[in-house]
């Protein structure tokens, strides 16, 4: 099977999954439509890896392949084609978006049985992957642009999946709003992009990089900042973030879906794949590493207060996008890419383990009020320990070797670089003892009376369902959670899928070894190999790097251990008061919500009422419609008081307007 028909399988596995449970939502009964959604993933991940062992096949020389289905509008330049590009990078996105979301969809097999909406929920699931590989797979801009659509709409139905929460609604609607201001950005500039290379084809483009950077530099410029734009909002970056952490409403499965393989990281494939068009603007590449930069610190110092479970994982993941940003946008492609499928590994699997310690709390996701599952929960207490060194940093899990082959990068470049790598390492830092904060706040100390319960052999449920953001009541009928939870403890399909990823996020570093392996980099070598950038790592950097993230990493630990292991979170309580405007800053998130509401929302809100109430009312009733309705009202009642039905009035009337006409004539001819 060649790589672009195994690829256009991949493509339609999860879209005939979406369309067999959208359509046979009255007809599937049980967890049906679990076993038809978690076989269209399945099914779509061994078409990718027939596809990478097809690619595999061909010399490297021919490892960028287009295939078109049909075409849409070829008119003129315009090449608008249904077409799909297959090359390494894209068959690596292919495997990691389809491996872990397999493994997300077993997952919810189990525990979403308990939800009414279950056939609803497993639709959406298989429309967002399909939405996701579509966007990874386009050929082209146009297909880019409907791909990215695609995955903005989803999110929306899954963010607001439970539709009668007023805060799930209210999230996917915010989600929605921000992805779509993305879109309009990334449309403006591949119509910039457009306009300067002549073609919406990638490879076309891209072989006039170099021209378009010397004749259009300008427009190119423009458009790789609008193009940024898009990837910012879809990669909850500064200051487009603000909807990832709200969309914690949705259920668990869909957090570890949006952060861990598929939406968030499109921003960062965005940047990846425009690299010959991004390497001809150092202006958008500086925006790229800056903005990174500043997100990954921003969300570390949040993720250090916030106390809902989730959250805290949220704001774990804004960080690490923002080393990847940071990195694909200096140059740093296979260590972001790399970062990226590891990142996809340890993140899944830490939602997946805070999902089944949430389940076990009755839904409750507050850190003030877990305590002690660590004898409670030993199987989920494992894979949350493996995710938080693999996300802290400590060797050999798998986020060490990625995070620091980003920083190494930017040590070599030199220069202000410099800052980028200081304040990585200041962050890396920070994520080892936020991470292990929620470690030791929820598995260790006296067992909460929940994990008392399930000591005992009974799983906490609590007698009315309420919405943990603000209490209300739910009645936990179809638009509201379902009755039931489940834990990894005693659901095969979590198990499964949480032990999987453990492995992955021990191992999944192997790839790229210092000295070692370097068979990512080997494999991605055809996709990137047109770059200018060439940076060699000293083994003098490279070695010091590597010790210093691991005292980095090991050090958060120990600061973790000491504030919330042994003093059980006194000293945090002494700290918070010493430094109460710093804690005010970073748990009222640094104000962004403010700002934007200052900023965006009350002046759009203002002109709206502006218009409503004066321009529509005054102008367009009163004076357009009611002026011309008015005249015209005026003239009727003239007719009418006319119409007195005398004879000699009318004969009168007559022999005036005949006079009128005569005098009219005489004069014109005088």
């Amino acid at each position: 099977m060649s790589p672009t028909t195994a690829a256009w399988l991949a493509l339609a596995s999860p879209l005939a999954g979406a369309v067999i449970n959208g359509l046979g939502f009255k007809v599937w009964k049980g967890k049906t439509s679990g076993v038809i959604g978690t076989f269209a993933l399945a099914l779509a991940f061994v078409f990718a890896v027939i596809a990478f062992f097809s690619l595999q096949g061909r010399g490297e020389e021919h490892r960028q392949i287009v295939s078109s289905l049909y075409d849409y509008a070829v008119v003129g330049s315009i090449d608008a084609k249904l077409s799909i590009l297959v090359d390494p990078l894209s068959i690596m996105m292919m495997l990691v978006v389809t491996g872990v979301s397999t493994l997300i969809h077993l997952y919810s097999y189990a525990y979403m049985s308990g939800d009414r909406g279950y056939t609803r929920f497993f639709a959406y699931l298989n429309y967002f992957v399909f939405s996701m590989l579509l966007l990874v797979l386009a050929g082209n801009f146009l297909l880019l642009i409907v791909g990215w659509a695609f995955v903005g709409a989803a999110s929306y139905l899954l963010i607001s999946y439970w539709y009668r929460r007023t805060t799930a609604t209210s999230a996917g609607i915010k989600a929605f709003v921000i992805n779509h201001v993305g879109d309009i950005g990334l449309t403006l500039g591949a119509f910039f992009i457009l306009k300067s290379s002549g073609t919406l084809d990638f490879m076309s483009t891209f072989h006039k990089a170099e021209a378009i950077g010397k004749l259009h530099h300008g427009d190119l410029t423009a458009g790789l900042i609008l193009l940024l734009i898009g990837a910012f909002a879809k990669s909850a970056q500064i200051p487009f973030h603000t909807w990832l952490p709200d969309a914690m409403e949705g259920p668990t499965p869909v957090s570890a879906l949006i952060h861990a393989a598929t939406m968030v990281t499109a921003g960062v494939y965005l940047i990846a794949r425009m690299h010959p068009l991004i390497e001809q603007s150092a202006a958008a590449a500086d925006v790229g590493m800056i903005i990174g930069c500043v997100t990954l610190f921003v969300a570390a110092t949040i993720g250090m207060v916030v106390t809902d479970l989730k959250r805290v994982i949220a704001y774990s993941t804004m960080s690490q996008i923002g080393y990847m940003i940071m990195g694909v946008s200096s140059g740093a492609y296979v260590a972001g890419m790399f970062h990226l499928m590891t990142h996809a590994f340890f993140k899944a699997l830490l939602f997946m383990s805070a999902g089944s310690l949430i389940s076990a709390m009755g839904s409750n996701q507050n850190l003030d009020d877990m305590r002690g599952f660590r004898r409670a929960m030993p199987y989920t207490f494992g894979c949350f320990v493996i995710g938080g060194l693999a996300l802290a940093g400590i060797p050999p899990f798998s986020g060490f070797f990625s995070k620091d082959d980003i920083l190494l990068f930017q040590a070599e470049a030199g220069g202000w670089h410099w800052v980028l790598y200081v304040v990585g390492y200041i962050t890396a830092f920070m994520t080892a003892i936020y991470t292990w904060r929620m470690i030791f706040r929820a598995f260790f100390g006296e067992p909460c009376e929940e994990a008392k319960e399930l000591e005992h052999g009974h799983l906490f449920h609590p007698a009315q369902a309420t919405n943990p953001a603000n209490g209300e009541v739910e009645d936990t009928d179809v638009g509201f959670p379902g009755p039931e939870h489940h834990i990894a403890e005693t659901a095969f399909g979590m198990r499964a899928a949480m032990g999987t990823l453990a492995v992955l996020a021990t191992i999944g570093g192997v790839v790229e070894i210092p000295h070692v392996t370097n068979w990512l980099d080997t494999f991605l070598e055809p996709t990137f190999a047109d770059s200018t950038i060439h940076v060699q790592a000293s083994d003098g950097k490279l070695w010091f790097g590597l010790v210093l993230g691991a005292v980095l990493g090991l050090g958060g630990i120990f600061i973790a251990y000491t504030i919330w292991g042994k003093a059980n979170g006194e000293i945090a309580v002494r700290l918070r008061e010493r430094v109460p405007a710093l804690h005010k800053l970073f748990i009222n998130k640094w104000y962004f919500d403010e700002l934007i509401d200052i900023v965006v929302v009350r002046p759009f809100a203002w002109f709206g009422r502006f218009g409503q109430q004066t321009f529509e009312r005054i102008f367009v009733n009163g004076t357009l419609v009611g002026g011309s309705s008015g005249i015209v009202r005026a003239g009727s009642a003239a007719v009418r008081a006319l119409q007195s039905g005398f004879l000699r009035a009318y004969a009168a009337l007559l022999l005036v307007g005949a006079a009128a006409v005569l005098l009219y004539f005489l004069i014109q001819s005088s």
